[in-house]
């Protein structure tokens, strides 16, 4: 369920550019998700767009150009589940989506860019749709992920070392954190 908000300067994307990057976006989002390119992987794949005000957006104390470098300041967030990439990951997601803006805008010289891309990691049992709680396993079978491949392997052990984080911790069980299939499993108190 990976989300991005693109917070851009009024007037610098039209709408034919605004729909060629959201269309780029979306498959750096489908990508993310291991290839999910199925119904359920985009109706996850999300991308929302946030037009600030010239007069609202400095760059190292100023409004003006002084700061930014060529295709202009783009400030994309890309919210994801805790523990669904590892390091590796978010730098190919990081290239991604400044190459996605700087195709999508013709333009050239990637590292002068004012793309900043943040990686936001929302904790296990902080999702939710349709009034309930989903979980980063739900969320795979709703987009078709193998739980039984590479990427999800990662995904345990990741979660898998938590646990015993929250275990040697005495953690509550009920302050969540795991996934289903884990959370009865952990000993500890109540």
């Amino acid at each position: 369920m990976p989300i991005m908000n693109v917070h851009y300067v009024a007037g610098h994307i039209d709408d034919g550019a605004k729909a060629d990057l959201a269309t780029r976006l979306t498959e750096v989002l489908i990508k993310m998700e291991g290839g999910a390119n199925t119904h359920g992987g985009r109706a996850f794949a999300w991308v929302i767009f946030t037009e600030i005000a010239r007069t609202d957006f400095w760059v190292g104390g100023a409004r003006d150009d002084t700061f930014i470098a060529t295709p202009g300041p783009f400030l994309v967030h890309v919210t994801i589940p805790e523990g669904y990439m590892n390091a590796g990951h978010k730098s190919e997601v990081h290239a991604w989506v400044n190459d996605a803006i700087l195709a999508t805008l013709h333009a050239r010289d990637a590292h002068k860019s004012s793309i900043l891309v943040v990686i936001d990691e929302v904790p296990e049992g902080n999702w939710g749709a349709a009034g309930q709680t989903i979980s980063l396993e739900s969320i795979a079978d709703a987009v078709g992920m193998s739980k039984s491949g590479g990427r999800f392997s990662w995904v345990r052990s990741y979660f898998d070392a938590k646990q015993r984080m929250l275990s040697a911790f005495d953690y509550p069980h009920d302050m969540g954190g795991l996934p289903p299939s884990m959370s009865a499993q952990r000993p500890g108190r109540l």
